[in-house]
């Protein structure tokens, strides 16, 4: 086994991921991101995309400062001279710096984008490539588009890119067109036909247009790729990218076949999903391998019956691998602090004591409101908590009025700035009623593009866990929330995106 391949995780959640629409990420949210993934044990991280803005360029510079052990930080970098200097000025702090340029060489890219003939792409990757390798010594080359570049043609580009200094070379299947046995080839052929193909690192980069990401992305790796580039949830434009909790899980369930591995702390998965989700306000399908809330649920008696029996009649993996909570304890409102403290260790939180006794508090008002106190109630819970400190404007006491009748009616108490205010507001229904109220406290132009409602656990008495998403003048900001009181969840996920909006407007403001 240790003889077997190692394969580099390439992580792509807060480029190539953020470029999905509302899924815009805070400096801080990233950070803390790149932390986790550091501490995962993921190889390398592309941490934006300098050149596209003076707010990405800042987020790669202090991901490269904070950069953990061998992590590999890595910038995005179109092939002109200001793209590549603009992304070495943003990671040269990290230990380990990479640029990672591109450009395409499909003849629908050039003749149609770059309004350019294969001699003038050929000279732009050999300028691209030199000019990013006098900057750092780890360059990665991508040739945009690939699965539908003409194969003599790619070969030249790749060529041009490893002569003139690429370390890594990318292979994306940038629309998601290809399927395995095809996309597996393409790596075969290229690897066999290029020379020096030994002396780089070949990438894998997969989009889900066809739902294929993940299977193409395995079938580069039995082909000679050893680094795969892939995002948590699968985030990514379109469809998506390849999912990492599914390659990685892929690899390590089956190395009997596949023949390779990763370093990554696969108990990290779970976390590292609900973070994503909650930090975009993209929720993920019940249904979803490996961190769906059902990946390791079990409701047919058939299913129950081999589980008691033996777990592995139904499970291929154990949920304790991908960091979640093989026991389905309920705690309720007999709980003690202790058993809630051990709780949220096995769930995978350290909270500091004033963190603990405020979770604790709300665990406890919130057992006194539901029957049964679930781990993805206790998990909403904290994960709710977290998310909202110290925000300028805070969430005191709500109380609606609503029914058939009419007129729908909210009065809310905030606090602003450290000042109590409150106000009472109509609506036409009782969510635009407490939408109405905040408005009339804290001013502003934001339109509602996203007012979403699901159930984080079963029951009449489930939480509501509400996602809404705000926009002003270009800026957009996610807020999401729970609580057992829908019109409650509605109005804090509603003040979570607006002081996530006003600290955006403010940086606007500064730069």
């Amino acid at each position: 086994m240790t003889d077997q391949p190692h394969i580099r995780i390439f992580d792509t959640t807060m480029r190539d991921g953020e470029q999905s629409p509302g899924a815009s990420m805070t400096m801080r949210e990233k950070l803390d991101l790149a932390e986790l993934l550091c501490e995962m044990g993921t190889d390398v991280i592309e941490a934006g995309f300098p050149a596209a803005s003076a707010g990405d360029f800042d987020c790669v510079r202090q991901i490269a400062e904070q950069s953990q052990n061998d992590t590999i930080i890595c910038g995005l970098a179109r092939s002109t001279p200001n793209d590549i200097d603009r992304c070495a000025e943003a990671v040269k702090a990290a230990a380990n710096p990479r640029i990672h340029t591109f450009i395409a060489t499909s003849p629908l890219h050039m003749e149609h984008k770059l309004k350019m003939g294969e001699n003038a792409v050929l000279e732009a990757i050999g300028r691209s490539v030199a000019q990013a390798r006098n900057h750092v010594a780890d360059v990665e080359w991508s040739a945009e588009d690939a699965t539908r570049s003409d194969f003599d043609f790619l070969c030249k580009a790749v060529d041009v890119a490893i002569q003139a200094g690429a370390t890594t070379i990318n292979l994306p299947d940038t629309v998601g067109y290809a399927h395995p046995e095809e996309y597996g080839a393409l790596f075969r052929r290229i690897i066999e036909n290029v020379p020096d193909s030994d002396k780089v690192i070949w990438s894998t980069h997969c989009h889900n247009d066809l739902g294929l990401a993940v299977a193409n992305s395995l079938a580069g790796v039995t082909n000679g790729a050893r680094q795969v580039e892939c995002a948590i949830n699968g985030l990514g434009e379109r469809a998506g990218n390849a999912a990492l909790e599914e390659i990685v899980m892929a690899l390590k369930v089956r190395r009997d076949t596949l023949q390779a591995m990763t370093r990554i702390d696969t108990t990290k998965l779970s976390r590292a999903s609900k973070m994503v989700s909650q930090i975009t306000g993209f929720p993920v399908q019940y249904n979803k391998a490996i961190v769906g809330k059902n990946a390791f649920a079990h409701e047919s008696g058939i299913h129950q019956d081999g589980m008691l029996k033996n777990a592995q009649t139904y499970e291929i993996m154990n949920p304790e691998d991908v960091g979640v909570s093989a026991t389905s304890l309920v705690m309720g409102k007999h709980s003690g602090r202790h058993a809630f403290r051990d709780k949220l260790a096995v769930l995978g939180y350290d909270l500091e004591d004033d963190a603990l006794n405020d979770a604790f508090k709300r665990f406890k008002d919130l057992a006194d409101r539901k029957k049964h106190v679930f781990d993805d109630d206790i998990m909403a819970l904290v994960d709710d908590q977290l998310s909202n400190e110290g925000e300028r404007i805070v969430f005191k006491r709500l109380r609606v009025v609503a029914g058939s009748e009419g007129p729908q009616t909210a009065e809310i108490d905030l606090e602003v700035d450290g000042n109590h205010k409150w106000t009472t507001a109509r609506g036409n229904g009782p969510v635009d009623a407490v939408f109405n109220a905040i408005r009339e406290i804290v001013p502003h132009e934001a339109v509602l593009e996203l007012y979403q409602v699901s159930a984080v656990t079963q029951g009449t008495d489930a939480q509501a866990e509400v996602s809404v998403r705000l926009s002003e003048n270009g800026i957009v900001a996610t807020g999401r929330s729970f609580d057992p009181d829908t019109l409650c969840a509605s109005a804090k996920a509603y003040l979570h995106a607006l002081n996530k909006l006003e600290i955006r407007r403010q940086k606007r403001i500064a730069a």
